[in-house]
């Protein structure tokens, strides 16, 4: 990745975006409208941010992930190689947030290669979505999501396991077979 005053070259920035001195931009990532990327932020190569996107200071984004409109990805948020972020999702960093908390410590968050967070999914601090498991829109997630897991509700509960296209492949509670997970 090249930095050049926070854009790397190929980049595609919005006028009324703001990339602040000192993020990282892969090559080929776009960013839209009103999108805000801070210092110490590290974007990888061919993503696409959506209008009034915020990435905090910090945040480490791998390749290929688009995350769209109206998303907040705070301190402590790891997103994978290919992951996908609906409109409206929102990140937590604070378990016990306060106004005031000078103890206050950041609860990281990962989000694993290929996983899909549907819209206005909230995704709980201190978790782990694994491996190209899908969030349904409007999910709460206060526990781990495993790999090609299919979560739903509030909080969100297993319905079933999907595979890399996100087709769902079983409903069952048990793994299915690796050769269906795969296809």
């Amino acid at each position: 990745m090249i930095t050049v005053d926070g854009a790397a070259q190929g980049a595609i920035i919005h006028p009324t975006a703001e990339v602040e001195k000192g993020a990282t931009i892969g090559p080929g990532t776009r960013i839209w409208h009103l999108a805000h990327v801070r210092a110490s932020a590290l974007v990888g190569g061919c993503c696409t941010i959506g209008r009034n996107v915020y990435i905090d200071g910090k945040v480490t984004i791998g390749d290929y992930v688009k995350i769209q409109n109206n998303v907040s990805v705070y301190t402590g948020v790891t997103l994978c190689d290919e992951v996908f972020v609906g409109p409206c999702a929102v990140f937590t960093n604070d378990l016990r947030p306060r106004a005031r908390n000078p103890e206050w410590t950041v609860t990281p968050t990962m989000v694993c290669r290929g996983a899909s967070i549907g819209a206005n999914a909230t995704i709980v601090c201190g978790t782990v979505i694994g491996e190209h498991a899908m969030v349904a829109a409007g999910s709460v997630v206060t526990r781990d999501v495993l790999p090609h897991q299919l979560v739903a509700g509030n909080p969100a509960r297993h319905r079933g396991w999907v595979n890399r296209r996100g087709d769902v492949v079983s409903r069952d509670t048990t793994v299915p077979s690796t050769g269906l997970l795969e296809s």
